[in-house]
């Protein structure tokens, strides 16, 4: 019993760091990077799909991001889908590919996102702990029905606390690594 909410807890914790990663490949950094458009969403022929489903989006280099509709009547749609996302972003429309050239963050912005990324680090670290008591609930439930004794109620807290702490230790890796992304371009 002690195994499955741990087990369960492992899980749900390893899916807020999943969560916030995915979080963090949104924000633009001053690099072209295809997981940008991921949330921008076009029209294809009477449904809502992310523009990786209707076009291959492809980094040219650096700082340009070339997306090559499957459909060449997608092309306008694309675009007007990529001016209207919060991106900022200015797509340029050569013949059959659509490019897009990603400027350089000011110093500005680049401590704007730095923000953004503690906010959400917060937000994960917030959401384990949730699961952390949660799991430590159920822990003690199973101790109020006298199913598990005060020992293994005490020790499976501690593995959980182990647990959180590890999962935590991630989301401050992975939010220093994109703070060092953002400031380092």
């Amino acid at each position: 019993m002690i195994s499955n909410i741990k087990a369960d807890a492992t899980t749900r914790m390893q899916k807020c760091i999943d969560n916030l990663k995915n979080q963090l490949t949104k924000l633009r950094t001053g690099r072209a990077n295809p997981a940008l458009l991921d949330h921008v969403r076009v029209d294809f022929y009477g449904s809502e799909v992310p523009i990786s489903q209707a076009a291959t989006v492809t980094v040219e280099d650096a700082r340009t991001i070339s997306i090559t509709p499957y459909d060449k009547t997608l092309l306008g749609l694309i675009e007007k889908a990529i001016l209207a996302s919060d991106l900022g972003l200015t797509p340029n429309t050569a013949g059959t590919t659509i490019r897009i050239n990603m400027p350089p963050l000011t110093e500005e912005r680049r401590r704007e996102l730095t923000k953004v990324v503690k906010t959400e680090a917060e937000d994960a670290k917030i959401a384990i702990r949730n699961v952390r008591r949660d799991a430590n609930q159920a822990v003690k439930d199973l101790g109020k029905a006298k199913t598990i004794t005060t020992d293994e109620e005490k020790r499976a807290e501690a593995d959980i606390q182990k647990l959180t702490d590890q999962h935590v230790a991630k989301v401050d890796e992975a939010s220093a690594a994109k703070e060092k992304d953002l400031m380092s371009m």
